[in-house]
Parts: C-alpha cells; sequence; structure tokens
C-alpha cells in the first residue's frame, strides 16, 4: 500500500485514490496547503495497484525529442489571450473538432484551481493561460478513462507528473489519447495562494471602508484572474485581477488600477515573487522525477524563454511557445492547424529553459515562510517577514537572477 513518510514523495497527482479497488484511499491537506494520500488500513486488500501507479515511484529514463520548433497561433487574439503562443487552444480545438474531450486546470468559484474537461470551443478559454498554483486532479484521470474506452478523442493536459500519473494509472496506450505537458517550474501551495487573495480582500476592503468579516473569496469582488498579462509585452508579463468596484473603491500606489483591475508587473508582485524563488512550492519539485521528458506526453509545450538570442527575427513579444515533439502524429496536426512553426535546435534552447531539465533548489528560508505563514495568517506579513531579512532577500535575488539568466 502507498505509504507517504517524507513529503518529497509524493507529487499529489491522485493516481492512488483513483486506482484504488476498494476506494480506501483520501486526500487530506497538509499545514503547508498540499495533499497527500491517506490510506484506511481496515478495507485496504493490500493489492498493490497504488504503488503501481505512482510516478513518484518510477524510474523512467530521460529522453530526447523528436525536434524542437519556435511556435505560436496565428490568430492573434488567440495569442495574446494565451501564455505564451497560443498552442494548447490550437490543439484542444483541433480535437474538439473530431467530437473529442478537453482536459485541463481552471479556476473555481473561489478562485483554486482544479481539473476538469470540455467538449465545447467555447469552453477552452477556461483552460487556457498558465495558473500558478496546484491543480486538484479530482477524478480527472477516472473520466478520461471512461471517454478513451467510449471511443472519444481526448486531449489532457497538466503538469508532467499529472501526465505521468495519468499514464500509470491507465496501463495501456490509447490511438485516441493527446497528452500535454508543459515545461515547469514547480506547483505552488494552494494555501499561499489562498493566504495571498484573502489578505488582498482585507486590503480592498479596508480601502472601501468596508468589513471584510463577513467576506469570503466566494464573495469577492473578484472577476477574472490572469497569471500572464501582455500589457507589457510577453517578456514582462504581469499579473492582472479583475476586480469588480466596492463602492467608495479608490486607486492605490501600490498597484496601477484601470477600471478597478489590479495589474503589476512580475517583478513587483509579491505573490510571484515568492513562487519564483522557490518557496511556495511542492517538496516533490525540488527533486522532480518527470524532468528530462520522461512524462509520456506527446507533446511539451512552454514559453520559448531566449528567442531573443537565438532567432530574433521571429520575436516580436507578443509570444513564443517553444514545443517539444515526442510524438510526430502531434506534429502533423499542428502543421495541418496552419500555425507559425520553425525548427530549432534543442541544445541552444535549454540553457533559457532549465526547467526542462532539472529542478529547482528548496531556499534556506523556505519552512520559515511556511511557519510565518500559518502564524500570522496574513500573506503580507509572511511576506515581510521573509524578505525584509537582508541575507534572504539577497539570497532570494541571487536565485531569480539565476533563474531568468540561466
Amino acid at each position: 500500500m502507498i505509504s507517504i513518510t517524507d513529503t518529497k514523495d509524493c507529487c499529489g497527482c491522485d493516481a492512488c485514490v483513483q486506482c484504488c479497488p476498494k476506494s480506501c484511499i483520501s486526500m487530506r491537506v497538509d499545514e503547508e496547503g498540499f495533499n497527500y494520500p491517506v490510506v484506511n488500513h481496515s478495507q485496504c486488500i493490500e493489492c498493490g495497484l497504488c504503488e503501481m501507479v505512482c510516478p513518484m515511484l518510477a524510474k523512467p529514463e530521460k529522453k530526447q525529442p523528436l525536434g524542437c520548433y519556435a511556435s505560436y497561433c496565428k490568430d492573434e487574439d488567440v495569442r495574446r489571450d494565451s501564455s505564451s503562443g497560443g498552442i494548447f487552444t490550437v490543439l484542444a480545438a483541433a480535437v474538439i473538432a473530431e467530437g473529442g474531450v478537453v482536459f485541463g486546470a481552471r479556476f473555481d468559484k473561489d478562485w483554486s484551481v482544479r481539473h476538469d474537461y470540455t467538449d465545447t470551443l467555447d469552453g477552452i478559454a477556461e483552460f487556457r493561460g498558465s495558473k500558478y498554483l496546484q491543480s486538484s486532479i479530482g477524478d480527472s484521470y477516472l473520466k478520461v478513462s471512461e471517454f478513451l474506452k467510449q471511443g472519444r478523442k481526448v486531449l489532457f493536459s497538466g503538469t508532467p507528473c499529472q501526465v505521468a500519473g495519468l499514464h500509470r494509472y491507465l496501463r495501456r496506450t490509447y490511438d485516441n489519447l493527446l497528452t500535454v505537458d508543459f515545461v515547469c517550474h514547480g506547483v505552488p501551495s494552494p494555501k499561499v495562494w489562498n493566504e495571498y487573495l484573502k489578505t488582498l480582500l482585507r486590503t480592498k476592503c479596508a480601502e472601501a471602508g468596508k468589513n471584510s468579516e463577513s467576506l469570503s473569496l466566494n464573495s469577492m469582488p473578484l472577476v477574472g484572474i490572469s497569471f500572464r498579462d501582455k500589457e507589457l509585452g510577453w517578456k514582462k508579463y504581469g499579473i492582472r485581477l479583475k476586480m469588480s468596484p466596492f463602492r467608495g473603491d479608490k486607486n492605490t500606489e501600490s498597484a496601477v488600477c484601470r477600471n478597478h483591475d489590479i495589474f503589476q508587473p512580475f517583478t513587483e508582485n509579491p505573490y510571484m515573487e515568492v513562487f519564483l524563488s522557490n518557496l511556495s512550492l511542492r517538496p516533490s519539485c525540488y527533486a522532480c522525477p518527470s524532468k528530462g521528458f520522461t512524462s509520456g506526453s506527446d507533446i511539451t509545450i512552454g514559453d520559448f524563454w531566449g528567442i531573443e538570442q537565438i532567432d530574433p527575427a521571429i520575436d516580436d513579444d507578443i509570444g513564443m511557445s517553444v514545443v517539444f515533439i515526442h510524438n510526430d502524429a502531434v506534429r502533423q496536426m499542428l502543421e495541418e492547424s496552419g500555425v507559425f512553426m520553425k525548427k530549432e535546435p534543442v541544445d541552444k534552447t535549454l540553457p533559457s529553459n532549465h526547467s526542462i531539465i532539472e529542478s529547482v533548489e528548496e531556499p534556506l528560508y523556505r519552512a520559515y515562510f511556511f511557519n510565518r505563514l500559518n502564524h500570522y495568517r496574513d500573506f503580507n506579513k509572511a511576506y515581510d517577514a521573509v524578505f525584509s531579512l537582508k541575507l534572504t532577500k539577497r539570497i532570494i535575488r541571487r536565485l531569480w537572477m539565476q533563474f531568468f539568466n540561466k
């Protein structure tokens, strides 16, 4: 049976929960906000399926992609609304056009993130764009299996470990399955995101002269979130919180507001600074077994960081995807979809996209950050407690600069 004694040994993919024939495994949230499996020993029949499907227990070999491309969707509206070049949308639309189903991560009503599916073109928009926190898989693997057995084409998109978990859960190949993973820096804690939003809610209420005690994230005047808003360009992206106004709401000096939206460049947003400094990541992200194209995905997509040095003639700062092909049928699908594609050398791509093959380092003050977050129950106070320390800030800034300079 599955037994987690070290939090680094679980990526939270939920494969063990969904495969259990006795439904005796459930997920429990720890003090950092991450889910881990718990087994009801009285019901367990020790069939070993949970260990068989666990991607953390697998020892896959690193692989080389069949090809690497700079690519983007030629529909400029789609491209501007996407985190990079809009390739996910192109693939999703192609699958739905064949009567298929698309799985991806979307925001829930409380602004947490969970996996869900759609079989309509209009539904793709909810899954478009990066969400910088760990999604809840729920019973998505089970639903994928059901659709595949019905003969419908399925696109499943997720982190490399989620894709690896799906393949191990299915335990066989399907010609009607297309799996898409992305270049993953690591998944932040949903609790950190929740505390950030609640702190923001209290601040907005105070500015409007309102009492925040009776409000929840469900009733927060938040109508949309973009972690990768391109108002300042693709490379200088920002986080935008689309707010509906409180009565008496006023602009603040700490953020540029437009029509009550809150926009900050990623270099100035505290949540993004915590994320990119590796403070809020799941413990397994510091030793990820799904690096090096080992997830079994058909295609890996991400931002083509460094394109301005590798191939400056095609860089227009609207968004460029790096595309690693692992299944030649996917390359053909993209070509038939009419996207821009230009082959690029893999060895020149990896230095600026090192998260493809390397796990990030665990920061020295990670435990202290979560300790302060749990103590204060206030994101800003936890942030200040860590970043006000001169030594800590210097270390974090150095790690951050290394991340963008590689």
